[in-house]
């Protein structure tokens, strides 16, 4: 009879802690696209009137019919056209001052956009079509500057390189520039939850690992050593498992998932940039 008692504890324990599991699986499912895409859910933040900063007010529309909002800052003798997605919590109004520097230092036209859900696009993002809108931007690009897809330069960080790469993978490209990219999205979650089995449920996955085997052009990647979010072995993985030539990969010394770039990277960024051959 003790044998017997024994046994239920030891069965009711172990229910117990299945449910719990399952009660912290089914937790963690239910926000994850909170967790994967904190900034639409937010208010509407930024500046959207930015002063000083001439820029086009774009309206274009994703596969779905999803209608998307983004801005394009033009340089009157651009050495490229570059589509530039953003990471997961921000929109473009966070970014005008960053994109008008990169369109003035680096001698380009740039052009980015809010992902469904985000800034002033509409709809809810979701993996599907938060890529869709990723390769709806791409083509409104090339239309806009009055060249085939395969000319656009996609720079994308955290998020956006996930973006990018599939835009790569999809249209072509005439260079993919990343920061703070991962293999795929369970990658970063089993670092950050490895008690759970994130690998198996998670809905959002975003795997640039296999789609990156579809682009053999140009690839320039950075990725701060103390990144906190996305840690520095995931970034590698993600280069080295391209087939991208030429490419190269920066260290970012001492720099945090979303703390800005050296100086430094941005020399290296333009120098890759203008030594892109010419488009024909």
């Amino acid at each position: 009879m003790v044998f017997s008692v024994n046994r239920m504890s030891w069965f009711r324990r172990l229910c117990v802690a299945l449910l719990l599991a399952s009660g912290v699986v089914l937790m963690f499912s239910l926000l994850e696209n909170f967790l994967v895409y904190p900034g639409w859910s937010l208010p509407i933040s930024g500046d959207w009137s930015p002063v000083g900063i001439s820029r086009e007010d774009v309206r274009f529309t994703s596969a779905d019919g999803t209608r998307l909002h983004g801005w394009f800052l033009p340089h009157p003798r651009t050495v490229a056209h570059v589509l530039f997605c953003h990471g997961n919590g921000e929109n473009v109004a966070h970014l005008a001052g960053y994109l008008n520097a990169m369109r003035e230092d680096l001698a380009i036209s740039i052009f980015a956009f809010d992902y469904r859900g985000y800034g002033k696009s509409e709809g809810r993002p979701f993996e599907k079509g938060v890529l869709e809108d990723g390769s709806a931007a791409h083509q409104w690009l090339a239309r806009r500057a009055g060249i085939s897809s395969d000319q656009v330069v996609l720079m994308g960080r955290s998020l956006g390189a996930a973006v990018a790469v599939d835009a790569a993978a999809r249209n072509g490209a005439r260079a993919l520039v990343l920061t703070g990219a991962f293999p795929s999205l369970p990658d970063v979650a089993a670092r950050h939850y490895a008690f759970l089995p994130v690998r198996a449920f998670m809905r959002n996955r975003y795997e640039s690992h296999s789609r990156i085997q579809a682009f053999s052009g140009p690839l320039l990647q950075s990725h701060g050593t103390q990144d906190e979010i996305v840690p520095i072995e995931l970034g590698r993985a993600l280069f080295d498992a391209a087939p991208c030539q030429p490419k190269r990969f920066i260290a970012l010394p001492d720099t945090g998932h979303n703390d800005p770039a050296p100086a430094s990277y941005y020399h290296e960024l333009r120098d890759f940039l203008h030594s892109l051959p010419d488009l024909e």
